[in-house]
């Protein structure tokens, strides 16, 4: 016997500010779903997420819960007024014999349920109330973002927590790896519409192509029947004194038709231009060291980054991976060691706290404020990459509506915030780029967008990150910082790394245990020293030679993917300007594989003894 749903939609209607967000939609939540809840930023999945929770009430339409179906929302900005800590919050809706459920989801989710709730960042906040719905297990579980502010570490452990659960879920999330492991259904909001197919979120761009193909087949063929009966319409003047009634009304249908469709929202018209060419070297640090109190942030750690690297720091929330980058960029002084920058530096840095953006401040001012971008006697211009471009004009390449310029910052929402920042940052040229977290509430779109912008940047890319699926697109060198000042450098992106750490442990496992040498070190006497290096290559040296070959493998990726675009034979006459910049980022980017090869060749031979 079927079961009855845990939530329906029926004929839902929703209007914003005389704008329609949602008109007769229906969807239906059973037991057991899990459900990826996509489309583009500021598309309605909040919104709706709300709707389905009970929180916003539609204009009209009806919303059915079986009574006795508890559902649970995780709230982005919880209100916490009358709770002194985070525990007591999140143990709220729990009987007092329940509330050793909040511990065991607070040590999973890392966060101090006997913190107060006055001095609670906003990260503390949404882990307290993912944790609350957590602990709470409803039949069905509304989950909004829940991975943001959360750490690899603690994604993975929510991500097990959810695959092992009985519990139906809704999850709307940016990343690309959580939501493939966990969704077996896709809801899609396009322009009001939801659509829904019973696949996981692996086949949704697949899925989605297909939709927008058979969308522009269909809007060709209806604009042919225009042209036609347009055709048709004037010349039948002069054929006949009556023209067909029946038919010029047809064809005021057909356009009618044609101006209702709603056009698709493009992807942020983003671009990055990299300014003059550093030196070789970027970064060259030595045995840097650095300590906070008792807390070991760094201990003796050496790394050489090279002009073109792409280089990603990963490890849990508070492990220091912001310190150690602003260590590299000269913005904080190691307690020992040494940190040498490169020649020619031109810096664009993404902060995750987006302390660049004034909350107070209006977009526009945010903009022709910004002392690099300011146009000299010109209020509304802003310069972009050397030139000057209105400020408006601008906002709406990354996708700001005009009424939005003179809106204050704080009314944005995260992936708003997040592209405006990308908006300063892209304005100006850079050969090294700086992006800490900056993956946070951006939709799949400008993510995709972002990343092909990294691929081909000809500057350096240093990156912090959570999202294992970007990692794994962007980054050719990763550093782990495992806590306690170790900080280890494996060649790749994410997946590398786990298959490298698992090779390791395999081989640590494999080997015999061999018998205590009796000219070992007592424990009192110290053991700073390490044995210098049997193949004769420096530390900097070994982890440049296990980086280089994720360096070649993008080089030649890249190679290939110009090689592809210059195939086009009309590309030459058509797009001149196109076609000699990819001839030059051609030639760019052989040259920089025929160096990277020799330098692995050197380093090879150089390891053979």
């Amino acid at each position: 016997m079927a079961r009855a749903p845990l939530l329906q939609l029926s004929d839902i209607s929703l209007t914003f500010g005389g704008d329609p967000v949602f008109n007769d939609l229906s969807l239906t939540v059973q037991p057991g779903d899990r459900v990826a809840l996509v489309g583009r930023n500021g598309s309605g999945k909040s919104t709706l997420m709300k709707v389905m929770a009970g929180l916003v009430e539609a204009d009209s339409g009806d919303r059915v819960v079986p009574p006795g179906t508890a559902v649970g929302y995780m709230e982005q900005d919880p209100t916490m007024e009358g709770f002194t800590t985070l525990g007591e919050y999140a143990a709220s809706g729990l009987d007092p014999s329940e509330s050793y459920k909040v511990e065991i989801v607070a040590e999973g989710l890392k966060f101090d349920p006997s913190r107060e709730v006055a001095v609670a960042s906003g990260g503390e906040r949404r882990r307290a109330a993912l944790a609350k719905l957590m602990a709470e297990a409803p039949e069905l579980m509304l989950l909004d973002e829940p991975t943001n502010h959360l750490d690899i570490e603690a994604i993975a452990w929510l991500e097990n927590e959810l695959a092992n659960t009985r519990t139906a879920f809704v999850l709307i999330s940016h990343d690309r790896a959580f939501l493939r492991a966990l969704t077996k259904a896709t809801l899609w909001i396009d322009r009001g519409q939801v659509r829904r197919q019973e696949l996981g979120f692996e086949n949704f761009e697949a899925w989605r192509d297909k939709v927008w193909d058979d969308e522009d087949e269909q809007r060709h063929k209806l604009d042919r029947k225009i042209k036609s009966e347009a055709r048709w319409a004037v010349e039948g003047i002069s054929a006949r004194r009556k023209r067909n009634q029946g038919r010029v009304r047809a064809l005021q249908d057909l356009r009618a038709q044609r101006a209702s469709q709603i056009k698709r929202q493009g992807t942020a018209a983003m671009a990055l231009e990299a300014g003059p060419q550093s030196g070789k070297r970027v970064v060259e640090a030595e045995k840097i060291s650095k300590t906070y109190g008792d807390k070991v942030i760094l201990k003796d750690f050496s790394i050489k980054i090279q002009r073109g690297d792409r280089v990603a720091f990963v490890g849990p929330n508070g492990v220091g991976k912001t310190t150690l980058l602003k260590m590299l960029m000269g913005q904080e002084q190691p307690d020992s060691g040494t940190v040498t920058l490169g020649t020619n530096l031109l810096p664009a840095i993404f902060d995750q706290s987006r302390a660049q953006l004034d909350p107070d401040m209006s977009l526009w001012d945010s903009l022709t404020g910004d002392p690099d971008m300011r146009v000299s006697g010109q209020a509304d211009q802003v310069m972009v990459r050397g030139n000057p471009k209105h400020v408006v004009g601008y906002l709406k390449e990354f996708l700001f509506a005009e009424a939005q310029a003179r809106a204050p910052v704080r009314s944005l929402s995260g992936g708003e915030k997040a592209r405006l920042l990308l908006a300063k940052i892209m304005a100006r040229e850079s050969n090294l780029l700086v992006l800490d977290e900056p993956t946070n509430d951006l939709d799949v779109e400008t993510l995709d967008l972002l990343q092909e912008l990294l691929d081909s940047y000809d500057g350096t890319v240093l990156l912090v990150s959570h999202d294992r699926d970007f990692l794994d697109r962007v980054a050719a060198t990763t550093i782990v910082m495992e806590g306690n000042g170790r900080a280890t450098v494996y060649a790749g992106g994410w997946s590398d790394y786990q298959t490298q750490k698992s090779l390791t442990e395999g081989e640590a496992k494999a080997a015999p245990k061999a018998d205590k040498p009796k000219s070992e070190a007592k424990p009192s006497e110290p053991a700073a020293k390490a044995a210098p290096a049997k193949n004769g290559l420096s530390y900097t040296e070994k982890h440049r030679l296990e980086a280089l070959p994720g360096e070649i493998e993008r080089l030649e990726a890249e190679i290939k993917k110009l090689e592809e675009f210059m195939a086009d034979p009309e590309l030459f006459t058509k797009q001149p300007l196109k076609f000699q910049k990819a001839t030059e980022a051609l030639v760019e980017r052989q040259e920089k594989l025929s160096a990277a090869e020799e330098e692995w060749m050197e380093l090879e031979e150089k390891a053979a003894g």
